[in-house]
Formats: C-alpha cells, structure tokens, sequence
C-alpha cells in the first residue's frame, strides 16, 4: 500500500526532445507574437502613415500663433512735441475653466491684481462656462508683475498699449482721445483713426500646457506701426492761450470760452482753445460740455464783429468809398417792424467812423441800399454756410439766411452780425482775408509741407482799407483799447450779442468776441476770442474778450520773434 502510494506521488519523467506544455504553449506563444506584430504595426502606422495627423494633434496642443501688437502713430505739434503718445501696458485675462478652484488662489490672485476677492470669485463663477475674461485691462507692467509671479494656471498676459496725452486738458478736445481698445472716439484720434491705428503682425511661438512661452519659434508677419500726425499748433502757444482764456473765463465768471489763432500767412491753427475742458488721461469725471471743441463744432451769433466783413462789401461795390458819409440819425430806425438802435444817435459818419462806433443804423442803411445779395454773396465768398474742410468730426458750417424772398430786416441784420451763424474758426478764417491782401486763407489743422489753399475774395486795395479803419478801434479810448499790445499796432473788433436758446433770445445772458489782426503793419497772427456769458460785471466784447486777446497776442508775438512795430508808448493801454 505504502509503495503504491510512493508510485503515485512520484512524476512521469518527459522524454527528450518532448514540446514544453504541449499545445498550451505554442497558444501563450502565438498570442505573443500576434500582440508584438498589432504592437509593431500600430507603432509603424502612427509613425509612418499617419504622422503628419499626429503632428498636427501634437502642434495643436503646443503651437501658437501670437498676435504683435503695433503702437498706434504719434500725435504732434508742428515742432515735434508729442500730444498723443502710445505707452506699453499688460492686459491680463483668464480661462475660467482653468483657473483652480481652491478660494485661498484666488483670493491671492485678487490680492495680487488689487481687486475685491469676493468680486473676483463672483466674476469667475458667472464665466464658468466660457473661456474667456477678463482679469485687469492697460496694467502699467510692474502693476501686473505680481499676479504673473504667481504662474496660476488660467491666467494669461497680453502686450497692449495705452493712449497717453502729455498736454492734457490744455489740447484735449482737438487731439480727442481713444477708447480702451485703442481706437478713435473723439477730435483727431477719429479723424485719422485709420491713419494712425497699426497693424499688429503674427508669429510662431511654443507655450507648455500652462500657456506660458517656451520658445519663439519665427515670424509670420512684422508688425506695422500706424503713422505719426504732425498738428499746426504750436504747444508753446497752446499752453499759454488755454492759460489766458482760463484766467479770462475765471475773471468774468463766464460759463466758458473759445480761442483760435490762425497764421496769417498760411492759415494754419496755431492754437486752438476751449473751455470747459476734460484731462484725456483722466476721464472718470468728465463734463459732457468740455468734450465739444467749440471753436469748429458750436455757431454762434457773431454780432458787430461781422461789420468789417460787411464792410468790406460795400467798399467793393463802387457805391461807397472811406470816405463816403452816412447819416445815422436819429439813432434809431424801423425795419419790417423791427427796431434797430444805436447806442447813442451818431449823426453822420464815415465808414471809419461806423466800425469805430460799431453803428448798427450805419451798417443798415449800407445794407439796404446795396442789392440784398451783395453781402450775402460776400459772406460765402469768406466761406460762412460752408464747412471749414478741416475733416474734423462734426465740425459746423454755420448757416446764412436764404436769399429767396430775403426780408429787408434780416438784409440790414446781416450786416451787423445778426441772423447768421458761424464758429469761432470760420470767423478768423474771414478775417485771413483783410490780412493778408484780400485772399481768404483755407485753415488747416495739420502742419502744411506746400502752398496753402486759398481764394482771391477782395482787392488789396480793399483789404488795406479795412486795416486802417479797424486799426482806429484799438487806439486809446477807443472801444477794443483794451486789446492794445505794447510795441504792436493792432487791427480789430470788438462783438457783442445776446445768447440765443431754444426760447429764443435770452435778455440777461450774452457772449462778448474781439476778433483781431497783429501786428496791424504787417500781419502775422490772426486770433478770435469768445467768452461765453460771463456773469461779472460788464459782458461787452471789448471789456471781456479784448484783454484775452491782448495778453495771448502780445505773448504770441514774442514767441514767435515778431519785431514791434510801434513805440510802446504809442501803444501802451
């Protein structure tokens, strides 16, 4: 029993040569082999046939094509100074889905980008399912560097570049302004939005899964800065004509004013002033009246600074000369009904002599007795109903009345600046006529390269006629005395005019203008000052507009190198 059992326990011994594990084994071993091949196949597969596929996946995940951000072109004044300059800033964005979820990162992040963590957190919950935000828009790059140091996943940098305007208010509604996008919203910035906007180029970079670079492979496309703009002003007469007219508008107690200086021999804007204002860098607080540049957006009645422009009509008619005499008595007289009064009753004057009176019954009767289109005619000859052609954004053509059916009254009113509008700048264009020998000067915002466009509207002869007489008017005593210039001789005239509403004709508030040529002898500057309802004491042109006008001439003409052309005592106030 016990051998037995010592048989059975005993293994059978394999004979030489016998296959291992039979059929079992080549089975494993088959199995084997078929995976190794589906192994090697899939390997040749994917690494021969379809690599360009694997690539492609590969370069999806790691490839990027980056945008170049290009600065937007540079605004500046006629000798180089910038007005509008693009500076380098970091925007920073997230994908939602990426950014981790734990309270105390984001509360690190909010930290890090001065934000109100619980703000930040609210922000990230409502764009969950999008992916994209953004974090901080125009960081300065050391105000962003803190929320890159800490390499949250989601987070992403972009290079942009923020509008900066170095003269602030002093320029703010001619040079306009962009949005945060860097477009063109306002003045020039919209203008010559196209001109001056850049366009961005692309390149090949390699980013981590993080998003973050690894390296710049090569360049699609070079960026392309937008062009620089070169103004007409003059920033150094800038700054002090917006300091004048401030201290103007301060002193009267006005609501506001506009100031433009024209070159006489050019038409180019040399300075160009409003208020109120806005500081461009700086818009959280912004008065919606200081974003309009006045000056070529808003017409106004003129009144009697009109009357040499007139004037100028009916020396150019035949039928008046300097020396002709017009009776103005009483000082009163009616037209269609309506009143038209002098100060006081002149008796008989010359034209000389109704421009230093600034006599309304004087201009009536010239008016009257001319065909009802000579003056009108005239007017558009100076470009009055038409626009400036400066291309800026709204600017205003003013108007004229019809000539159909024209009434009397409102005949006699155009010569002495009433029924008509025009802006500020159309005004010192008309008065580039009596400057410079009779041709009307095109006012140009930009910095001229060629001749200027002008129009031959009145003789020399006439021209320098109109010189002497106005020059009568800034003499001692005299109604504009106070725009006097020591060393100067000036030509101009003063306004005076009654503020016009929706109501109509306001009886308490007024707009005071002095329009002037300096120096009288041979002119330079033309300049254009109006002070909006000043409030303060007297609201006459020649009270409230003329010393504007003397400080900002009298300073402009020695920046400028003009030589006097009067003794100073001849010419002090």
């Amino acid at each position: 029993m016990s051998a037995t059992r010592r048989r059975t326990a005993t293994p059978k011994s394999r004979a030489p040569g016998a296959p291992l594990g039979g059929g079992r084994y080549w089975f494993m071993l088959g199995v084997i082999l078929v995976a190794l091949a589906a192994l090697v196949g899939r390997v040749v597969y994917l690494q021969v046939i379809d690599r360009s596929f694997l690539q492609d996946q590969g370069d999806a995940r790691t490839l990027r094509v980056e945008s170049i951000g290009a600065h937007r072109g540079m605004i500046s004044d006629r000798n180089g100074d910038p007005l509008a300059i693009s500076t380098p800033v970091v925007t920073l964005w997230a994908n939602p889905q990426e950014l981790p979820t734990d309270p105390i990162q984001l509360t690190l992040l909010a930290q890090a980008l001065k934000l109100d963590p619980q703000e930040l957190r609210d922000r990230v919950g409502r764009y969950a399912q999008k992916e994209f935000m953004y974090l901080r828009r125009q960081l300065t790059p050391a105000q962003a560097q803190p929320a890159i140091d800490l390499q949250m996943s989601g987070v992403y940098a972009r290079d942009e570049y923020k509008r900066y305007y170095p003269s602030g208010e002093v320029a703010a509604q001619l040079v306009g302004v962009t949005n945060v996008d860097d477009r063109g919203q306002e003045g020039l910035e919209l203008a010559y939005n196209r001109y001056l906007t850049g366009e961005p180029g692309k390149r090949r970079v390699l980013q981590d899964r993080k998003g973050r670079l690894v390296r710049d492979l090569h360049l699609i496309k070079d960026a392309r800065p937008g062009g620089d703009l070169k103004l007409s002003i003059d920033l150094r007469l800038q700054y002090m004509a917006y300091r004048e007219l401030a201290a103007g508008v301060r002193e009267n107690d006005a609501d506001g004013g506009s100031l433009v200086m024209l070159d006489a021999h050019t038409g180019e804007v040399l300075a160009m002033a409003n208020l109120p204002s806005y500081n461009p860098n700086n818009r959280s607080d912004v008065d919606v009246r200081g974003l309009r540049n006045q000056a070529i957006t808003d017409a106004i009645e003129p009144g009697s600074v009109m009357k040499p422009l007139a004037m100028s009509a009916a020396l150019a008619s035949g039928e008046y000369t300097p020396q002709s005499v017009i009776d103005t008595s009483p000082g009163w007289m009616v037209v269609d009904g309506y009143t038209i009064r002098d100060f006081r009753n002149y008796g008989k004057l010359t034209p000389a002599g109704i421009l230093l009176h600034s006599s309304n019954i004087g201009m009536a009767h010239i008016a009257l007795s001319l065909p009802k289109d000579t003056i009108w005619n005239r007017y558009r000859q100076l470009g009055l109903g038409q626009s400036p052609g400066t291309g800026f954004p709204g600017e205003n053509s003013g108007s004229l009345p019809s000539l159909t059916n024209l009434p009397r009254s409102a005949q006699a009113a155009m010569a002495y600046g009433y029924g008509i509008a025009v802006t500020p700048l159309q005004l010192a264009s008309a008065y580039t006529a009596i400057a410079n020998d009779g041709k009307r000067l095109h006012p140009s915002l930009l910095k001229l390269s060629g001749e200027p466009e002008s129009d031959q509207v009145m003789t020399p002869k006439v021209a320098h006629e109109l010189l002497e007489m106005m020059e009568q008017i800034v003499k001692p005593n005299a109604g504009g005395h106070l725009a006097m210039v020591p060393g100067y001789q000036i030509a101009g005239k003063t306004g005076t005019v009654r503020k016009v509403t929706s109501t109509g004709y306001q009886k308490t508030a007024y707009r005071g203008l002095f329009a002037g040529i300096a120096p009288a002898t041979n002119p330079r500057i033309v300049t254009v000052v109006m002070i909006d309802n000043p409030k303060k004491g007297d609201y006459y042109g020649g009270l409230v507009a003329a010393p504007v006008f003397s400080r900002v001439v009298g300073s402009a003409l020695r920046l400028l190198d003009v030589p006097p052309d009067q003794p100073e005592e001849e010419t002090a106030p």
